[in-house]
């Protein structure tokens, strides 16, 4: 009886260390959704990586295992960076803008790239760019037997659209964890909107578009678009309100979505939409520039409003949304959204104390100017300076 009643006991003394081990695991797979502060910036350091780039504008990963990074830059070039040496993956400066060929600024060019979820398996990727006339162009490619080289004889364009202005062409595009695409587009160009795309969302200007693109040619409507079968709105839209939303991302653990969008004379802004909303939301633009009315007639209780802004003193102008940090070397970091400004090249963060409050703050002043953020595969982050290099955030030796 005592020996049946102690391999009881042993029983349920080893129960509860699987259970207490399961629990442990469980909380330490859960991402960090608020935290109380941050760490000092003094225990961060930007490490170039690629350097000699012309022009950059983002950088990605392709989701496929081999830890290449893919750097876009602006005049029709996308490299591969493997860890050692880098290569041309494409190159189609003769399909952009010629003007993105050149020395001055210009917001035209190759502007966006996306990596299909089963890149892997597929070989499928998107690109976005202004074509010689400046339209938009959106278009899908295969990698061919070379993984290190895509086939351009692939190219099919799935969509375009006129710009009737050169800038606020908006540009990324990125999936979301259902495998849609989204893909931002500025209002069309010029100040102060003339077109009022920003309050038009039966215009696709001035919107962010989600596509199903699982399709043997061009694309389909998800048919939980927010517009679909409504008096309304075009089909494609998610989201509208916008001026320039020139990146965007989502939380690789949460998939809730950050949206930076370029402001007018004064103020920048960052939004947050999460991954259970139904979309059809108003981001305010041009009614409102953050949370600053811009021009009357707008009702800021029916638009989203910005968890973050900063006005242009200082030296900022433009906005560059980034990511939440998700990796490994900087797990004090985790939960945080790093963003900056392309202008003075000033790095923010932002993280949420609880569902409802936002802190943020400038963390540090670098000599970057800041065209993008990226993420590789592990979701360790890296910053684009497009004043010719990628550089990684990491640890402070």
């Amino acid at each position: 009886m005592m020996k049946r009643i102690l391999l009881i006991l042993l029983l349920v003394v080893a129960s509860s260390i699987i259970v207490s081990a399961q629990d442990d695991e469980t909380m330490a797979d859960e991402p960090v959704l608020y935290r109380d502060s941050i760490p000092s910036v003094d225990t961060l350091a930007f490490e170039p990586v690629v350097t000699n780039l012309i022009r950059p504008l983002l950088v990605t990963h392709a989701g496929d295992g081999s830890g290449r990074l893919f750097i876009v830059e602006q005049r029709g070039r996308i490299n591969i960076w493997d860890g050692e040496s880098l290569e041309i993956f494409m190159d189609i400066s003769n399909l952009i803008s010629q003007e993105a060929l050149g020395t001055g600024y210009t917001e035209r060019g190759l502007l966006g790239l996306a990596f299909h979820p089963d890149y892997a398996e597929n070989g499928t990727f998107f690109v976005y760019y202004t074509d010689t006339s400046g339209g938009t162009v959106i278009a899908r490619y295969q990698v061919s037997d070379d993984p290190n080289s895509a086939d351009l004889g692939s190219a099919e364009v799935i969509f375009t659209t006129n710009q009737p202005y050169a800038n606020h062409n908006g540009g990324h595009m990125a999936f979301d964890a259902d495998g849609y695409l989204y893909v931002a587009l500025g209002d069309g160009g010029s100040a102060g909107d003339p077109l009022n795309a920003g309050q038009n969302p039966d215009l696709l200007l001035g919107t962010i578009m989600r596509l199903d693109v699982d399709t043997e040619t061009g694309y389909a409507i998800p048919e939980d678009n927010p517009f679909v079968n409504q008096q309304v709105g075009a089909n494609e839209v998610w989201s509208y309100g916008w001026r320039n939303p020139w990146r965007f991302s989502f939380d690789r653990a949460t998939d809730d979505m950050y949206i930076g969008d370029v402001g007018q004379a004064q103020w920048e802004e960052v939004n947050f939409e999460a991954a259970d909303s139904v979309g059809g939301l108003n981001y305010g633009w041009k009614f409102f520039e953050a949370t600053r009315v811009y021009e009357a007639g707008g009702n800021q209780a029916e638009t989203v409003v910005p968890f973050a802004e900063y006005n242009h003193a200082n030296g900022n102008c433009s906005v560059t949304a980034g990511y939440v940090y998700r990796g490994e070397l900087l797990p004090d970091w985790n939960g945080v959204f790093f963003y900056g400004d392309f202008c003075s090249g000033q790095l923010w963060t932002a993280y949420r104390t609880d569902a409802e409050t936002w802190v943020d703050d400038v963390l540090t002043d670098t000599d970057f100017q800041i065209s993008s953020f990226g993420e590789d595969e592990d979701g360790e982050i890296y910053i684009v300076n497009y004043g010719g290099s990628v550089l990684k955030v990491v640890p402070a030796e």
